[in-house]
């Protein structure tokens, strides 16, 4: 028997597509849809418990630059699953909605894990200036996890910045993002 997901996008619309068996490698079903008219400055920004406040504080900030911010939650500090809003933020990138996101847990590493299933996305988890830069120039993440817990608000809004604002080098390093995104094709991701 074939299992269905339906996979809803944020204006509601849905598609229902067969999901592969364990094990089974299938090519996803076409092109993911590119950045929408009016996301060019807009971020998802998600969060978890352990992430709320830097997500709060990032929020303003990210305003004041000149950003338009999506806010996906958790909107409180009451215990949530990271999975689910990593979930969201990923989905506002990799249906076009917002141009990028940002995701913040406890260490980030979990909210990483959860971003990079969604097909298009590409998320880093960043806890430097180095690591943020390296992450568009090379990788052109379009997901950043953060550690709520790890970092300093300070420290988060540098990296927020640095990493909004670095553009993707290309040249030699679009042959090696086109390779990742060759993987999840093969992978049916």
């Amino acid at each position: 028997m074939e299992r269905h997901v339906t996979l809803v996008s944020s204006d509601t619309s849905s598609a229902t597509v067969p999901t592969p068996s364990p094990g089974e490698i299938r090519p996803l079903p076409g092109p993911l849809p590119g950045p929408q008219p009016g996301s060019a400055r807009r971020v998802a920004l998600g969060a978890d418990h352990g992430g709320f406040e830097m997500k709060e504080d990032l929020k303003a900030y990210l305003q004041e630059l000149g950003y338009t911010v999506k806010d996906v939650g958790t909107f409180d500090t009451k215990p949530v699953d990271y999975p689910d809003f990593a979930l969201a933020v990923a989905q506002a990138v990799a249906s076009g909605d917002c141009f990028r996101g940002i995701m913040v847990d406890g260490a980030g590493i979990g909210s990483c894990m959860a971003a990079n299933k969604v097909p298009g996305v590409r998320a880093a988890m960043c806890y430097d200036l180095s690591t943020a830069r390296n992450s568009r120039e090379h990788n052109d993440a379009n997901v950043l996890t953060l550690g709520g817990r790890l970092i300093g608000a300070n420290l988060a809004r540098e990296i927020a910045k640095l990493w909004l604002e670095t553009p993707f080098g290309g040249g030699r390093h679009q042959a090696r993002v086109d390779k990742i995104m060759s993987i999840e094709r093969k992978a049916g991701r």
